[in-house]
């Protein structure tokens, strides 16, 4: 009896030994892996990143993405709206789009617009008193509101502030934009704009779609940047509260 339970005892001491040896070996190997991956991901990354908050890396990933949807957008319109594309003088979409981008991100006038920029522009390339490529001056109204909600940058750093109320303001704009697309008619009854169809033969809400997911992501960046500025005050408060003096470097 006595012997069977030494046997049992080893056995036991045993099959710990081994989980024991097998939990630090998946430890070990995960902390590797994730060590490998901090560091790939850090050679991946570019220099500027080192200058940029969580926020501010935010702040220009939704940036980069909204604009994105626009070109997106813009071939689209172009796709279902090619008299608009013979407007633009240009042979192709791609083209277009390019030109478009450029006087964007450049934050250059766009010559059918008569130098109106973001909300101006907005409201004249969707009136009917306007006889240029409408698609192009509808994305660049757009595109060129976003760069001025957000303080006339593309690109964000530890040194840039940016409002909340003029990103979210963007947002509802952008909303009231796709109801004017949507909406909006000729005086023979037609759409400006051809974009969402409803019909028989079957539906196409992609513009829909790709709108609100810009909306979505101006709505992300506005709450973050909220937090942001709210800790900011939270942490002050705390440091009187506490008699904790601020750093100074």
């Amino acid at each position: 009896m006595a012997r069977v339970s030494s046997l049992i005892s080893t056995l036991i001491r045993r099959h710990c030994l081994l989980l024991a040896g097998l939990s630090m070996f998946i430890v070990t190997g995960c902390s590797q892996q994730q060590g490998n991956d901090i560091f790939s991901q850090m050679r991946e990354g570019t220099p500027q990143e080192f200058l940029q908050t969580s926020v501010d890396r935010l702040a220009t990933l939704t940036m980069r993405d909204n604009l994105d949807s626009l070109y997106l957008l813009m071939g689209k319109l172009y796709r279902r709206n090619p008299d608009e594309l013979k407007k633009s003088g240009f042979l192709d979409a791609r083209t277009a789009v390019k030109q478009v981008r450029l006087a964007i991100e450049q934050q250059q006038p766009l010559p059918t617009l008569g130098g109106k920029k973001d909300l101006a522009a907005l409201r004249f390339a969707m009136s009917p008193e306007f006889l240029g490529d409408r698609v192009g001056a509808f994305i660049y109204a757009i595109g060129s509101m976003l760069v001025t909600a957000h303080g006339n940058r593309l690109e964000f750093y530890m040194t840039d502030s940016i409002n909340p109320k003029f990103v979210s303001n963007a947002a509802r704009n952008i909303e009231i934009a796709t109801w004017i697309l949507a909406q909006r008619q000729t005086s023979e009854g037609q759409p400006l704009l051809f974009s969402n169809e409803i019909s028989e033969e079957g539906s196409n809400l992609s513009f829909a779609v790709e709108f609100g997911k810009i909306v979505a992501r101006l709505d992300l960046l506005t709450q973050m940047l909220d937090e942001r500025y709210r800790r900011i005050g939270l942490n002050y408060a705390q440091s009187l509260l506490f008699l904790n003096f601020l750093p100074v470097q």
